[in-house]
This record gives C-alpha cells, structure tokens and sequence, in this order.
C-alpha cells in the first residue's frame, strides 16, 4: 500500500484484517514509526483498534520504501497545482519507487483520484523504466503486469464501513487486468465490482464529486439569495426537499476536502470548453468563504475591541482533515485583515496548521474559554460537540451559524 493516510491506512487495516500480509510504504516517518507502534495518525472511527490488531498479529507493517510484493495499490494524495492544473507529482514518484521490485505477474491499482488518462500514463511511465517486462498499453491482456484504476468512495467518518459495503468501479487497461483487481477487491468487500475501462473509471470518479458540487453550489447560492430576500433558507430548503424529486443539499461556509473541491477541476483541465458549468459551480463554491468573511465583519463594526469564536477547523464534522478547509480561508482572512482577537476551537487537532500559526490575532483555545471570551461566535464545522453547546451560553453574542445548527 503506497501512502498510508486517510485512504490508503483503512484499506491495509482492513486487508491486514482479512489475513494478507500487508506492507504499507510512506515517505513520513514519523507516520511509519507511529503505525509499527500500532497507533494511528488520524481521526476515523474504529481505525486505531484495527491497526493495533493488525500489527500485533503481524499482518501489517510500515516503511518508507517499497519491498517486492504480489499486488500494489497507490493510494497517494492528487492535489492541483496554480490554476487548477492537476499535480501528479506524488503519483508519479509512487510509481517510480515501485519500478526497480516489479516482477512477471503483478498487479498494480490506481486509487488515488487522477484525471482521464493517468493509468495510461502509469503504463507508459513504468515501460520506460522496466524495459523487461511488457505493460497492458503494449500487450494489453497479455502484458507482464496488469494494471487498473479503482478510486474510493467513502466517507470519513464511514471509511472502514464503506470500504467493505460499497460498490467498487475497477477499470482496468484491458478487461484482463479490471478482472485481476477485481479479485483482490473482492478478498475484502461484500459490494459489487463493476468492471469497466479505466478511462471511464477514473471519470466515474471524478464525475461522483462534481455532481456533488454543483448541488452545492446551488444550494451555497440559494443561501445567498435567501440573505438578500430576508428569508430563511434553512427552512425552505426542508420545505422544497419534501418535493418527491428534489434533494438540495445543505449551504455552507464553502466547501473543502480533498475530492469535492479539488476533483471538478481535472475534469475542467481536461476540456474546458465543456465544463461551463462546472467551472460555474467551482466559482460559486469557491466564493462562499469570502461571504461568511465580510458577515463577520459586518459583525465586528458593533465592537470596539472584536472577538471572534470561530467553532472548526476541518473541512467537515467530526473529522481532523483540514485540506481544503474553507474555515481555514476564512480564519486566515480574518487574520490578514486584522479583524480582532480569533479564538479557534478544533476539538481535532492539537496546534494550528503552517499556514496559520505564524499569524497574529489568531489562537487555538478550549471551547469553554473561546465562548466565555467571545462576542462574535461563528459556526464553521458542525463537529458533534459543537451541536451540544447550551444555547443559554450564546445569549447575548453575535451568532453567525454557517451550518443550521443552531436554528
């Protein structure tokens, strides 16, 4: 498993449960280390105990190179690049680390989310490094090593319960390499393989999470126009939602991660001329923290000395994943404007990301002591101990709910 993080550990963890030998590779070592300790580094339910046994029994180990093995899964972040350019970057160099051990007969699988054609590219990168072995772009079902994209669809929160539940789509360079990760798939999980190319895999993908965001969009807009027409758009969207074939999602403060955020674009990078409303909602999305920004300063006129609660960090509830994040747009906005004193609450993290903790007016506190201190308090993440806060303690303070917790 090439990249142990908030994919990639899950499924070693559940492959490891299953009895197969699993040897995860990541280039931090502190990671490394924490997993052969048994511990985890990041927040999912049930993940620690899972990887405790898993390494006890001694199924499942860390390093920070690649060794020979039988099958490899890359499971490595596909961040974008300026302009939205897709970077492939860590794919790339995943590929690179597994090319001097591949032998006859091995399988490689794509899950990290990539643009329509990277599995082709994978192909093409390994045949210029491994020229003894034939790969499926050359010799397609007859290649040395068989090679196939199947990208993740959980959510956090969920990972370990949906990695076994879900459908998986495999596409494969030819129908013979999608049959081969199939039967790896199907070792741990009791949804239905679905056997496609790995062009329409990887579009498949891609497609899921800008469906996603254009309902989001769409909703993030209507809260807009529900602000300018005094109407409150937490109740009508429960009411337009009892329509028997309307689902709007719920508005936000913008929207993050590391799929819905990032993955529109590698379908806009690769033809833009078709994706204007795609690139529409992106802009929308984007936007939406710059709105909960010039609200709270709005906000902060009645103050001769603000303070601002800001209640989240991550991008969604319950989680410690931070990419993305609109909160962290909006916390760094209020911090380079030089708004007031921001108190931050994350219940997930222990000390701020880089990008905020060399800039002043900003500090992680206790909830208790962010809301005793504040007269701004500001909704980011509906994180479940934020939901349980006593409305009593927000009386008399500036409340800007950017969630619908606290309607």
């Amino acid at each position: 498993m090439l990249g142990l993080g908030y994919v990639g550990l899950p499924t070693a963890a559940v492959l490891a449960s299953r009895g197969i030998p699993v040897a995860g590779v990541d280039i931090n070592v502190q990671t490394v280390d924490l997993i052969n300790q048994g511990k985890i580094h990041i927040v999912e339910p049930d993940l620690d105990i899972m990887v405790r046994s898993a390494v006890v029994a001694g199924k499942l180990r860390a390093a920070v190179a690649v060794e020979p093995a039988d099958a490899f899964i890359i499971a490595v972040p596909t961040p974008f690049a300026n302009e939205h350019k897709p970077d492939l970057g860590q794919v790339r160099a995943a590929v690179e680390g597994l090319a001097p051990v591949l032998k006859k007969g091995d399988l490689i699988i794509i899950e990290s989310t990539s643009p329509v054609g990277t599995t082709e590219s994978v192909s093409e990168w390994l045949a210029g490094q491994r020229a003894d072995l034939a790969f499926p772009h050359q010799a397609g079902g007859e290649a040395d090593v068989q090679i196939a994209h199947s990208p993740e669809r959980v959510l956090p929160g969920r990972v370990l319960l949906e990695l076994v539940r879900n459908d998986r789509v495999v596409g494969g360079l030819s129908a013979r390499c999608a049959e081969r990760a199939a039967e790896l798939y199907r070792l741990f999980i009791d949804g239905e393989c679905l056997l496609t190319s790995a062009r329409t895999a990887e579009l498949v993908k891609l497609a899921e999470n800008a469906y996603r965001d254009v309902n989001i969009a769409f909703a993030n807009e209507l809260s807009l126009v529900c602000g300018r027409l005094n109407v409150d758009v937490w109740e009508a969207l429960e009411l337009a939602n009892r329509h028997p074939r309307v689902d709007i999602l719920k508005p936000g403060p913008g929207v993050g991660g590391h799929c819905i955020a990032v993955d529109p674009w590698f379908i806009a990078d690769s033809a833009p001329a078709e994706t204007t409303l795609i690139q529409a909602a992106r802009q929308v999305n984007d936007a939406k923290p710059d709105h909960v920004v010039e609200a709270i300063k709005k906000a902060a006129e009645a103050f001769s000395v603000p303070r601002i609660a800001c209640l989240g960090l991550a991008y969604k509830a319950d989680i410690d994943d931070l990419r993305e994040s609109p909160a962290v747009k909006i916390v760094k906005s209020l911090a380079l404007d030089r708004i007031g004193e921001v108190l931050i609450v994350e219940p997930h993290i222990r000390a701020l990301p880089e990008e905020l903790k060399n800039l002043s007016g900003l500090k992680l506190v206790e909830m208790d002591a962010a809301l005793d201190r504040s007269g701004i308090v500001v909704l980011l993440v509906d994180h479940q101990p934020f939901k349980a806060i006593d409305r009593a303690r927000l009386q008399g303070k500036v409340v800007i709910d950017t969630r619908g917790v606290w309607r």
